[in-house]
């Protein structure tokens, strides 16, 4: 079911949310295609259960092509439950981002350029990846929702923040 994403602005979007007790149950699995259906509809890069007003640590994520992020790698389509991030490195790389929360509106954000992330598919099968690039951005931004941080209280420059049609006149898709 294709479900209302919920804007910057409200307040279960600055909750931290809980992790989820037990994999492979009827209910994870609802959520997770909630959020599939969801993501597709709104041609989004991932999607984290808070968006959705589940404050559960659940994320989905991943791109073929998506025409938000025409010039992005393809990311391979994961859904993370109880996701945990490590650093492998001090390097951190800018880039525009844009959120289904906060839509029409892009921004430049500082992102660790090498991670690894760990956690369970929906079976409770363990997940662990050592990432960079775009799939390091998605990911970092979709485990941002589930501590209640959207990317523009990452920003450290707000000249470098505006409505998508205006910064990119004829560009990236205009939902952020």
């Amino acid at each position: 079911m294709i479900r209302e994403i919920l804007r910057m602005g409200d307040p279960r979007l600055w909750r931290i949310s809980a992790p989820v007790e037990r994999c492979a149950t009827p209910e994870l699995e609802a959520l997770l295609a909630d959020l599939r259906d969801t993501m597709r509809a709104n041609d989004g890069a991932g999607l984290a259960a808070p968006q959705i007003g589940v404050g559960l640590r659940v994320v989905i994520f991943g791109v073929d092509f998506n025409p938000r992020y025409p010039d992005a790698e393809p990311v391979p389509y994961t859904e993370l439950v109880n996701p945990v991030l490590t650093p492998l490195s001090d390097e951190l790389e800018e880039g525009w981002e844009g959120c289904l929360s906060v839509p029409g509106l892009r921004g430049v954000v500082a992102r660790h350029a090498h991670l690894r992330y760990e956690g369970f598919d929906p079976r409770g099968h363990p997940i662990r990846r050592e990432v960079t690039g775009f799939h390091a951005r998605v990911v970092q931004h979709e485990c941002d929702h589930l501590d209640g941080v959207l990317y523009p209280m990452r920003m450290a420059d707000m000249r470098r923040f505006g409505y998508t049609d205006v910064l990119f006149p004829g560009g990236p898709g205009v939902d952020g």
